[in-house]
Formats: structure tokens, sequence, C-alpha cells
């Protein structure tokens, strides 16, 4: 097949949307598909790519939908794959409409989209109702839905979309063989050797609940606990500048409570140093507002480095973790209850194994190559067949 992805932003800009684009585009192209991948101009310095990408892109608005249907045809794909998060496309609304529009360059051509969320956009002030209205036009007039979660297909089949599949994301950080042991991956980053060290990954946005875990890491050093936080990665996507107050906001916590000296930040680093912070740590905690998540990249990352994870409850049952206990569960916003988590597992060697062994095991699951198999068999019930 002849496959186009077209995706709000792209590496080398930090995002979970453009690395899962990246690892999908890989893995397709590994199965023998053609692959090529439409995206705006941010970072547009060369970067070797095995497949073509075209930053054709200068905003996405309603010039967005003839640059691409230009660009799109002169290509001629067998399908095109459109990867949707609010976030990505800047909050605007003009790709919400662009199966529609497309129809008038890609006759005949399936259009599938892949929602990571079902954040709405912006849209305009006052715009009410229409901003989940274009979440639903966006489905109904592509010809396949992918969703990443069991929350989102719920929302989705409740909505009338019936064209759905349920497709996990990947990690975006894949760990290397030879993964350091912990000793040697804090004497490489400068942490302490000796303290018990909490990992959390991923930008700071209110929905992740980095702030609830800095009150419970200082809940656990005024009980007279040594514990340290680790925060993994870049602190605010590009893409969706509403988090710097949020980040400014933890911040001036960390101050408030008491916690200089305790809190490490690695900021943006390539893939390798940030699988060396996850080496680092001795457990990662992700205590989501919303529930843990399948289309949570961090919890993907988290797994496939074999870390012990605690997370919240999901807000509908997810089958995976109901057997096994892969990950350590406890109620959203309840920083006493993460803290005695997090106490729990650091004191308990037997139950940390147990986690990482859970961890290692349902990651297995989520590999690039299922994933683009899942993709693959999407666009044949479509009627696209392998190219001879």
């Amino acid at each position: 097949m002849r496959l186009a992805l077209i995706t709000g932003e792209y590496p080398p800009l930090p995002g979970g949307v453009g690395d899962y684009t990246r690892e999908l585009a890989r893995a397709l192209q590994a199965r023998g598909h053609t692959v090529a991948v439409w995206t705006d101009r941010r970072g547009e310095e060369d970067m070797p790519s095995p497949f073509p990408v075209f930053r054709v892109v200068q905003r996405w608005d309603a010039r967005a939908w003839f640059t691409l249907g230009r660009s799109l045809r002169a290509w001629r794909p067998d399908g095109v794959l459109l990867q949707y998060q609010a976030a990505a496309y800047g909050l605007g609304g003009a790709m919400n409409l662009w199966p529609a529009i497309a129809r008038l360059w890609l006759r005949g051509i399936p259009i599938v989209v892949t929602f990571h969320d079902l954040r709405v956009p912006y849209l305009f002030p006052k715009a009410g109702p229409l901003r989940a209205w274009s979440i639903r036009f966006l489905a109904r007039r592509a010809d396949g839905v992918i969703v990443t979660n069991h929350e989102d297909e719920a929302t989705l089949r409740a909505a009338g979309i019936h064209s759905l599949w349920r497709i996990p994301i990947g990690s975006n950080i894949l760990p290397p063989s030879d993964l350091p042991p912990p000793r040697s991956a804090r004497a490489r980053l400068g942490f302490p050797e000796e303290l018990p060290l909490v990992g959390f990954f991923g930008f700071l946005h209110p929905s992740k609940g980095f702030d609830v875990l800095l009150e419970a890491i200082a809940m656990l050093a005024r009980e007279g606990m040594s514990v340290g936080l680790v925060h993994i990665g870049a602190t605010v996507a590009p893409s969706d500048p509403s988090q710097r107050d949020y980040a400014a906001w933890c911040r001036q916590r960390i101050h408030e409570l008491g916690l200089r000296g305790r809190v490490w930040e690695t900021s943006y680093r390539p893939p390798e140093e940030i699988s060396l912070a996850f080496a680092a740590v001795d457990l990662c905690a992700l205590p989501y507002r919303d529930g843990v998540s399948f289309r949570r990249g961090t919890l993907m990352a988290a797994l496939a480095h074999g870390r012990a994870v605690i997370s919240t409850f999901p807000r509908v049952p997810i089958p995976e973790l109901e057997t096994g206990d892969p990950i350590l569960l406890i109620p959203p916003e309840d920083p006493q209850a993460l803290a005695l988590a997090i106490r729990r597992v650091l004191k308990d060697p037997v139950l940390r194994a147990q986690l990482e062994r859970g961890a290692r095991t349902l990651a297995d699951q989520f590999s690039w190559e299922r994933i683009a198999a899942q993709v693959e068999e999407v666009f044949q019930s479509l009627g696209v067949r392998p190219q001879r």
C-alpha cells in the first residue's frame, strides 16, 4: 500500500503525536508499505529519514486544506491516515473539517482518522457545543476511525460512530538492550546514588497530576522518609503553550512545599538519555486525573522500560489491568493514597519486582510491529489492497 500520514507535529519537535507518527511509519515501512508523512514547517532542518517527510503546511488553517490536497494528489496514496489531537494543530478547528473538504482531491481514497484523545478544539469565543460537534463531524466524515483506548471507544460508539477500531499506541521511547543498572545510570546523570527516586515522565499538563505527586513527595518528606523525584523529559509541548501556566505553578509549588534539592528535571533529551533516566529511578508515578489509559505514551514508555508503575483507577474498565496486577492503582487526586503507594513499593522489593514483571508483560502487547499490522488491517477492510 501507499499510505500517507498527516500529523500536526513531527520530530525534531518534542510531542507524543509526532513521535507516534514516526514510529508507526517506520513499522509500516518494515511491513513492506510505501509511506510518507505530511506535516508543517516547524523544525524543518534536515533530519535523516527512511521515508519522505513533506513539510508543506504553513499554518493549520483553511489554507492547509488546499496545500495538503494538492500535495497528496500528486503523491497518489492508496490511503490517508490523519493523526488527530487538537493541541497538535494549535487547538484550531480547520482539520476537523478536512476529510469532508479533501474529497475534492482524493476521490475514492479512504481517509482514516486516529484520535489520540477527544479534547475539543478552541474554534472561537462562545463556540460552546460546536467544539464537541466538530469532533463528531470529523469522526463521521472519515471512512474509518481509530481510537487508542477503551474510554474514547465507548464515547464514540455512544455518538453513533460505527466504522471504529481500537488500536493502542506503543512507546515512543524504545529502551536499548543494554540498559545500565540503576547505580551506573545515576552516576552518569548526576543523581544521588543511594536516595530512593520516583520518576515522572512527560509534559506538565493538569490532567497528568504532577502537582498531586509533589504533594505526595512532600508528605513523605514530612514523615522523615528520604525520597527524591525526577521529572523525565521536556516540561511544555511546543504545540500546546497553554501548559506554561501550569508548569510555572508546579515550579512554584516545589518551593512552597520545601522540595528544593529533592526534585530533578532532565529537560528535553534524546531517547537514549531518556532511557537512562528511566533506568535511574526506582518506580514511576503517573497519577493521571482522568485515570490510567492506553492512550498515554508516558505510560507506555514506563512499561517498556520495565518500571514499577503507580497510576490511577481508569474511568472505564480495562481488561488488561484486571488480571495479574501489572500496575498499582490508586484513586485520582489523592496525594495521601499516592504517598502510601510510593512508600509501599519502595519498602517492599518483592512487590516492586512483581510490578516490574507485570510492566514488561503488558508492554509486550504494544509492539509497533503489532500496531502496524492492525492499521494495515483497517485499510484492507476499507478496500485497500497491498501493492504487487
